[in-house]
């Protein structure tokens, strides 16, 4: 009997330790979890993207969450990032950009909200106005769908071209051009750089502003700043299909568009960002 008793406690001892080393891993597993659900990792372009970002930033360290931000200088890879699972988010396009990277590149990624609008406008160091622009001149324009026809529809409203009704428009749907304008089709991200070998070129709000332009001030012409107009030109909070409504996401989504947000907008940027929430 003595001898059974003792085999009896050096078993519930040992069974108690397992469950004692099975309760530490669970809580452990438990706490590395919710560390990582404080954790938002977002894609951005650097202007005005990661400047709006970071008056957010404040706001969301004070709900517990810790922004790491990683910075992009193209169109392509904040989408392909956040699409692998590298981001939690990504802060940079519009919604027609958006649309058109799904279809093409088989993504399923969706918008959360829009926080604000870059109008596009016409620039150039050669010219001072759109009188200026000669016969046969090349304007440089963005080479993706999205950001090609609106840059067409800037220079259409501007009485330079005329085009085709449609959502995708490219040089080719051009029916009147009286100028014979000459169009070279560059990367977004590069336009800026080739501003010395073209007469003029359409430039996205960011890359502009990158590059040292007041858009309100430096543009020969701009887009339509009324807001319902220039609607799905808002810059927005994009998420993987499924994460919307994400405590991380819904935080994000507040702290970008909150009144410290909203307001550092519009006295930073004075019309050449407009926020749209």
């Amino acid at each position: 009997m003595k001898k059974k008793s003792i085999l009896s406690v050096v078993l519930a001892g040992v069974l108690a330790l397992g469950l004692v080393g099975c309760g530490g891993t669970s809580n452990s597993t438990a706490k590395e979890t919710s560390k990582e659900d404080k954790i938002i990792k977002v894609g951005v372009t650097p202007v005005p993207h990661k400047e709006i970002l970071d008056v957010a930033i404040p706001l969301l360290e004070k709900e517990g969450y810790k922004v790491e931000v990683t910075e992009f200088n193209d169109y392509v890879q904040p989408n392909t990032a956040l699409s692998d699972g590298d981001l939690d988010a990504n802060y940079f396009q519009t919604l027609p950009y958006l649309e058109e990277q799904n279809k093409s590149r088989g993504l399923d990624l969706v918008s959360v909200a829009q926080i604000h609008l870059e109008p596009m406008g016409l620039y150039s160091k050669k010219i001072k106005s759109l009188s200026e622009i000669k016969d046969g001149a090349t304007i440089a324009i963005p080479n993706d769908g999205s950001n090609e026809s609106r840059a067409l529809r800037v220079l259409s409203a501007a009485g330079l071209i005329k085009i085709k009704d449609g959502e995708t428009i490219t040089p080719k749907d051009i029916t009147e051009n009286p100028k014979k304008l000459k169009f070279s089709e560059l990367e977004a991200a590069s336009i800026p750089r080739a501003l010395e070998d073209v007469d003029a070129a359409v430039i996205n709000g960011n890359y502009a502003i990158g590059a040292g332009f007041n858009p309100s001030k430096d543009a020969l012409t701009i887009e339509d700043k009324n807001l319902e107009a220039a609607k799905p030109y808002g810059n927005a909070i994009v998420v993987k299909k499924g994460n919307e409504n994400t405590e991380k996401t819904q935080a994000l989504k507040k702290a970008l568009t909150s009144a410290e947000v909203k307001k550092f907008i519009e006295e930073k940027y004075n019309g050449s960002v407009i926020p749209v929430f």
